[in-house]
């Protein structure tokens, strides 16, 4: 009787010694869990990825001005600065407005930025293009705004006072409307910009690329009219105030008043440069019409004339 109570005794407290066991396990494989993770290198989680705002052109956009495509191809660089340069009364103006026109019929946003102008008059020369304001910019494709070119030298100097002069300054906060997400920005003109910054002309610079830096960056394609009183890549001998532009630009195309050598008037248009583009090498007869400008690629200058 004696030897089956002990074998009974071993039977009941053989599942506790079971248990105790199972216990002991697991709180060792738990103990060897903390120190691995106490003991392995922490792994830095990558940082989420921004996104970008889309813009609607493509690597190359076609500008739908009447026989001006042809001199360029595949086209113009999707975010490249280009200056539209020429004297008083050469076009300037009227070329960049049959741009906004084209562009803002094929949907694309553009933001025309005047310091010189006001907002009704640019309006009233869109209109007499055939184009609906408050249609476009109802639909949010324009958006017409006038600077104050004196303000923006102001806020320039504030905001570079704040970075202890070190030339690093926001230039969303001076120059680009943050409600707006243009895919054509048109600014008239870079000759009042440069004149807020009399005497100043490295701060002129030093802005000037920041502006690039930043219109590039966001994808966005912007013209920048410049008046000049010479041509100064055909030989003229005066220099813009603004001159270091030409160099910090993607493209400059050039409108001209001619002289021909019977004394009539005509206008003429050239692309001086395009990076990442080909190029036409001519001057080609340009027009003022009734429904904006028009380029005649075929009609290339010749004989005697004088370009200004």
């Amino acid at each position: 009787m004696g030897i089956f109570k002990d074998i009974l005794k071993k039977r009941k407290e053989s599942p506790k010694k079971e248990e105790a066991t199972k216990n002991i396990k697991n709180l060792a494989s738990k103990n060897k869990k903390r120190a691995s993770k106490a003991t392995a290198p922490k792994v830095k989680k990558k940082a989420p990825k921004i996104s970008k705002r889309k813009n609607s052109l493509g690597e190359y956009f076609k500008t739908n001005i009447s026989g001006f495509d042809s001199l360029i191809e595949p086209g113009i660089p999707r975010g490249s600065s280009v200056l539209i340069e020429g004297g008083p009364g050469s076009g300037k103006t009227l070329w960049c407005l049959t741009l906004l026109k084209e562009m803002c019929k094929r949907g694309k946003k553009v933001l025309y930025m005047s310091f010189e102008e006001p907002e009704e008059r640019l309006a009233s020369h869109l209109k007499g293009f055939g184009i609906d304001v408050e249609e476009y910019t109802k639909k949010g494709l324009l958006y017409i705004k006038r600077f104050n070119s004196l303000d923006i030298s102001r806020s320039v100097e504030a905001l570079l006072s704040e970075a202890k002069k070190e030339l690093l300054i926001d230039v969303q906060a001076v120059l680009i409307p943050k409600e707006f997400e243009a895919d054509i920005v048109i600014m008239d003109s870079l000759s009042s910009i440069a004149s807020a910054f009399s005497g100043e002309s490295n701060r002129f610079r030093v802005y000037m690329e920041q502006l690039f830096r930043y219109l590039e960056e966001h994808k966005i394609s912007s013209f920048l009219i410049r008046e000049v009183a010479s041509p100064t890549h055909i030989g003229g001998s005066f220099l813009e105030k603004e001159e270091a532009v030409s160099f910090l630009s993607d493209g400059i195309i050039a409108i001209y008043n001619v002289l021909t050598g019977t004394g009539e008037r005509k206008r003429a248009i050239e692309i001086i440069k395009m990076r990442g583009a080909n190029i036409k090498r001519k001057v080609c007869e340009f027009q003022i019409t009734s429904k904006g400008v028009k380029i005649y690629p075929k009609k290339v200058l010749r004989g005697k004339y004088k370009l200004s």
